[in-house]
Order: C-alpha cells, then sequence, then structure tokens
C-alpha cells in the first residue's frame, strides 16, 4: 500500500472541472487505499447548511470562495485522506500551495464534449446557466485553469471507463509503496 511519508505528502486530492469525475474516482479511491474521503463542496454545503448554488445565488461567487478557500486549506492539512477539491478551487493561489505542500495531486483531464454530456441535465451547477453555451463557459473555465490543473503529480483521462482510470491511478500510487 501507498506510503505518503516516502513522498512527504499528508494526503491525495483530485483536482479538474465539474463533472470530470472527482467525487466518484476520490470515493473509489478511498475505500482502495482504506483512506478517509472528504469532497470540498460537501464540506462546504454542510458547514453552510446551504446547497452551493444557493451560496451564489444569495451570497454571490466571491463569499463561496472565500468559504472553498478556509475548507479546502484545512482538509489539505489532514493526514491520510483523499479530498476532491472544487473545480475552481485551483484558481485560489493559498490553496494551491497546500496541495503543493501537502498533497499527492492526480488531476482527471476530461473532453469538453465528454462534460458536456455529463452535466446537461445538471441542475446544481451555478457556473452553467441557460444563457450561455455550457460548452463555451466550459471551454472558457478550462482555458484559465488549465496551467493550473497541469501542474498536478499525475494526470489521467477520464472520458471512458473509471475502472481503467482507478486502475492506472492504482498502479501509479504502487510506485511509492511500502
Amino acid at each position: 500500500m501507498i506510503d505518503l511519508n516516502m513522498i512527504k505528502k499528508k494526503n491525495i486530492c483530485i483536482i479538474g472541472l465539474m463533472g470530470s469525475g472527482k467525487s466518484i474516482i476520490g470515493k473509489d479511491l478511498s475505500k482502495y487505499l482504506n483512506f478517509k474521503f472528504y469532497d470540498t463542496d460537501k464540506e462546504i454545503e454542510l458547514k453552510t447548511k446551504k446547497n452551493i448554488s444557493l451560496i451564489f445565488k444569495e451570497q454571490g461567487e466571491s463569499y463561496f470562495r472565500d468559504i472553498e478557500e478556509k475548507i479546502c486549506v484545512s482538509l489539505l492539512n489532514y493526514n491520510n485522506c483523499v479530498i476532491s477539491l472544487g473545480g475552481g478551487s485551483i484558481i485560489n493561489k493559498k490553496i494551491r500551495n497546500e496541495i503543493k505542500k501537502n498533497s499527492y495531486s492526480i488531476y482527471l483531464q476530461v473532453k469538453i464534449n465528454n462534460l458536456v454530456d455529463r452535466l446537461k441535465s445538471s441542475k446544481k451547477r451555478p457556473l452553467l446557466n441557460k444563457n450561455h453555451s455550457n460548452r463555451e463557459i466550459l471551454k472558457n473555465l478550462y482555458d484559465k485553469r488549465r496551467k493550473f490543473y497541469e501542474n498536478a503529480d499525475f494526470i489521467v483521462g477520464n472520458d471512458n471507463d473509471k475502472f481503467q482510470v482507478l486502475e492506472k491511478i492504482k498502479s501509479n500510487l504502487n510506485i511509492y509503496a511500502k
């Protein structure tokens, strides 16, 4: 099993755009590793007792990003866990520094067309809206975040079979096994 101490890291974090599969892959990976799993968006909802769409609607994105920073920085200091970070958290320099310092980061890379398909019926994505093309929104978000995502320790495509993705991640992590 992986020994995070060997690579001087405390935890594993999963990054990527909305719809890339961070929560699904993160949960499955945490079970395999016998690590605790955290989803930062779920943690924000628990702390605020509101869903993220409502936070965006009532308090705005900058309020959400402030809460996100506090929760992400706190979680990124935990040991032996898998953390699925919200897609936009990577734009925050403080969060990026905590990832670099404490986490083995895995970027789930997904083609924009696949993200559009996965998100077409989603009602809980505040950055997507009916007035603009989701493809255009996702492409703009990707263009802004790409340089940060691509700094991950491991990049894996998650366009098809989640089991193949998990096997690739497990193989990569086994390099760091005792």
